[in-house]
This record gives C-alpha cells, structure tokens and sequence, in this order.
C-alpha cells in the first residue's frame, strides 16, 4: 500500500468531502481557538493531541433548551467550575464569558430545541501523559437535537437492569470527568440484557445512579428516597425537582440497597435529558402498576413548567 504525503489544501478537501456521520443532527459548535461559532458538521474536529482525545483529560457538562430558553445554566457553570478545579484545568477564557458562549451556540443552531454539550479539555500539546505539556485548555461548545420525548413514551416508562460495573468511587465520584469508558460499559452490558437503562451500585452494595442520570425510589407509602453513597454525582436535575416538590412531597436519604428497588412503587430516573421519567421494568419484573406513576409525573411537571417560566432566554444570532 503506497500513501502520498497530501498537501494542507488537499487534506481541507479531503475532510469537506467525507460523509458525516449524525451530521444532520449537529447544529452548531465554537471552539475558542476559533474564537466563533460554525454550522459546518464536516469541521466539527478536535486535535488529536489534545488530551481530552487520548487521556479523558477533561470535564463536560450537558445543557437542555426548549421554547428557545435554557434551562437554569449557571446550575451547569457551578458544576463544570467544580469540576474544573477538581482536575486542575482553568479554561481558556473567563468563567463569566462562558454562559454567553453557550448561549450563542444554541442560538445560532436555528432551533428552538436542543441540548448544548459544554466540553473543558487539558488542551492540545501532545500525546504524553504529563498535563505540563499542553501550554492552553481547550472548550468547545456544541449544541445539536435532542427532540424532547412524546407523552407516550413516558407514559409507558423505560426498562432498568443492574449492571455488574461498579459505580465510580472516591473523589472522582464528584467530578463529571469526559472519562465515561465505565458507564459507556454500563449502558452496553443494560442493552445487552434487553434493558434500556442500568442502575450501578457502589463497592458495598448500595444504588448509585444510573450510567448519565441519577436514580430516586419511592416507596409505598410515597416516601422518595434518595441513595446515598460515595458514588454519586451531585445532580442539577435532582435538587431542583425536590426543592420545586416543596414539603408536601415526603423524602428520606439514605443508602439503599437492591433490596430497597426491588420493594419500591416507583423507579424515577432524573437527568438533563430525560428530566424525569419512570423505570416501569426492573431485571425483568414490572415496577408498581407497570407504568409511569404519580410522583413522576408530578416531578416531570414541575420541572417542565420552571424550565419555561424561569429559562434563561436565548438570543438570535
């Protein structure tokens, strides 16, 4: 096999020409190097030494907008600034000028709904481990669709199995790092056993969340209860429900254990993308009625209704 040394234009032509996989769900993307925003799905690339690519070396964060507001981003910020300093990476503009970026993205993707994918890298510099070689952080912004999901689809629920990936541990436990090889695994071996979700337990045995949102129980009494355990990722989604929820809705934290998910009336899984839907089918076995229950269905309505009366607006670009 002979291969010719292709010039700089001949590699542009080259890239603008290949077929683009999911391109006609892209939207738009920035990347500060740039320092603009671009609709092109073709030239949505990231270099190959930057360490987010061969070292997970990065953190991210997942943003929803609908009815052309976005929904409660200097929650998101907090997180990613968390997160940032969990790993050391200081991004590569002011923390106060990133809202606005996310917030061009999604404008100039055209539509009034989305989600927007914040990714905050070590930056590129080579292919090493050491962090000290890469002179700059890296942030791209990316927003794309993300339909939000018919009512029947809640209604009907999704099916829970448990994974055999123990859930992350320690301190990383509290860091959304781009390093998701794990709960990439969790979600495989969840299809693999005709499961749409995975529930992940800790190394004692306790629920933590699931592979990209957390997990609530709610017992029949209609207590919800809430995992804890070293393992879990403080949620946006989660604490927001429940203040929104307000004293009426009876909790308890505490750790959980199969057992406990096995026993409950209902299985809520709460993230950014799905804001709240139930677990209807857990390894196999119907979860309550079978079917989206009530405190789902109330807790998917508060968030809905703050998302569109307390949004964050939007603007054309």
């Amino acid at each position: 096999m002979s291969l010719s040394v292709l010039s700089s234009e001949e590699v542009l032509q080259r890239i603008l020409s290949q077929p683009r996989p999911g391109g006609e769900n892209f939207l738009a993307f920035y990347e500060h190097r740039l320092g603009g925003i671009c609709r092109d799905p073709r030239l949505l690339l990231i270099p190959l030494d930057d360490h987010l690519v061969h070292r997970g070396d990065g953190a991210f964060e997942t943003l929803r907008y609908s009815r052309d507001v976005m929904y409660r981003p200097e929650k998101h910020l907090e997180r990613l600034r968390r997160s940032a300093a969990g790993i050391g990476i200081a991004p590569p503009l002011p923390w106060e000028e990133i809202i606005p970026v996310i917030l061009s993205v999604a404008g100039a993707g055209g539509e009034p709904e989305g989600l927007v994918r914040v990714l905050l890298s070590r930056g590129p510099g080579g292919f090493g481990i050491d962090p000290a070689e890469c002179p700059e952080a890296g942030l791209y912004v990316v927003a794309y669709r993300s339909p939000t999901p018919p009512d029947e689809w809640y209604r009907a629920g999704i099916k829970g199995a448990r994974t055999s990936i123990a859930a992350k541990g320690g301190g990383m436990a509290k860091i959304k790092t781009a390093s998701y090889l794990s709960n990439v695994l969790m979600i495989k071996e969840a299809h693999e056993k005709g499961a749409d979700v995975p529930l992940s337990y800790d190394e004692r045995g306790f629920l933590a969340e699931s592979a990209v949102a957390s997990v609530l129980l709610v017992d029949k009494a209609g207590t919800v209860l809430v995992p804890e355990s070293d393992a879990i990722l403080p949620a946006t989604t989660v604490s927001r429900a429940l203040e929104l929820a307000g004293p009426d809705l009876p909790r308890q934290k505490r750790a959980l254990i199969e057992a406990d998910v096995f026993a409950a009336a209902e299985i809520l899984l709460l993230g950014t993308g799905p804001d709240c839907v139930g677990i209807t089918a857990y390894e196999g076995r119907p979860v309550g009625a079978g079917v989206e229950g009530p405190v789902c269905r109330k807790l998917r309505r508060l968030i809905v209704e703050d998302a569109v009366t307390h949004g964050t607006p939007i603007p054309k670009v």
